[in-house]
């Protein structure tokens, strides 16, 4: 349970520190920053951790500095993705 907890904390804090990088915070509300925080730590860890092999992007979206980095990265191309697409 506490593991859930912590994952939406910090998706949230990805979340919001991708959208406040990519201009989007006044469109996103706290939800869209949690699912955006998750899945662009998702897309970090299989993007640069998996395809790219670097190693420290296996941390992304865990509760350090480096893991909080990877985690904005990823939600930063996300956002980016999305944006594009014309979704956000």
């Amino acid at each position: 349970m506490l593991g859930w907890i912590i994952a939406i904390l910090v998706g949230a804090l990805i979340g919001w520190l991708a959208s406040l990088i990519m201009k989007t915070d006044k469109k996103q509300g706290p939800v869209a920053n949690i699912l955006v925080g998750i899945a662009g730590a998702a897309v970090a860890r299989w993007l640069f951790g998996g395809v790219l092999g670097i190693g420290g992007a296996a941390s992304a979206g865990s509760l350090s500095l480096l893991g909080l980095f990877w985690g904005v990265l990823g939600a930063v191309i996300l956002i980016y993705v999305l944006r594009a697409a014309k979704v956000l």
